[in-house]
């Protein structure tokens, strides 16, 4: 892959602009407000949403304008919902398989996760992702009886701002790399889904800090998952 050969010869120069990269990037809070609800009327569903920092909504003040609430509001015409958030700044797959062993076990319809960035900056293949991924689904379906995983590539990192060049472009190809192997891996899977809004990812339309999504990503973004459930959930009627 040439990302690892990338590596080898240019790790010193990754080192020192990741360091200007934590040393200057702007630190955002999470949203605020509410990370569970009950609202709608129609068919009863049961949400769950996990994830890393753009779960959390960074990138926005409130729940209301980050993914959250852009879902909720998609989905609430058209069912009665229960949905829960799980979020953390830094959080990788590896560390939200840890946390959600102290999550109560409550049955839930959906689950929609949001994860891999944090991945792709740590010493890991794509191999070795996807493996925990496949163990972060399993846990997912035993712990919760989800019907339905609803995953996101992972965005484009060479088009970060915040990311300088060759460091963007190195994180953009790895990042390429992990997505490949999750399309494999989920279409094969029956009961997930893999939302790609890539194409809608402009760097005027992210954070002020140029790493995290804006409104109008979170707005996408909770349209396109809002989409996928609603063509499965209102047919089953």
């Amino acid at each position: 892959m040439i990302h690892h050969l990338a590596l080898l010869l240019m790790a010193p120069v990754f080192v020192v602009q990741g360091q200007y990269v934590r040393r200057n990037t702007p630190k955002l809070e999470e949203a605020w407000g509410p990370r569970s609800g009950s609202i709608g009327q129609g068919k009863p569903l049961r949400l769950l949403l996990i994830g890393d920092s753009a779960a959390a909504g960074v990138g926005v003040e409130h729940q209301s304008q980050a993914l959250s609430g852009h879902l909720v509001n998609e989905l609430a015409d058209s069912f009665q919902l229960e949905w829960n958030l799980v979020a953390e700044s830094g959080m990788t797959t590896k560390a939200m398989s840890q946390q959600l062993v102290y999550q109560p076990r409550l049955p839930y319809d959906i689950v929609i996760a949001s994860l891999g960035v944090n991945d792709v900056t740590q010493p890991i293949s794509s191999m070795k992702w996807i493996e925990q991924q496949k163990v972060l689904v399993n846990q997912l379906r035993q712990r919760f009886s989800c019907q339905q995983i609803i995953l996101t590539k992972i965005p484009p990192m060479e088009k970060f701002p915040a990311l300088p060049h060759p460091l963007g472009w190195y994180l953009g190809n790895k990042a390429k790399s992990f997505n490949r192997q999750l399309a494999q891996w989920v279409i094969k899977e029956k009961d997930c889904d893999l939302i790609d809004i890539n194409h809608q990812l402009g760097a005027h339309h992210m954070a002020t800090d140029g790493f995290h999504p804006g409104p109008a990503i979170y707005q996408y973004w909770g349209e396109a998952i809002a989409q996928v459930i609603k063509s499965r959930w209102m047919l089953e009627g």
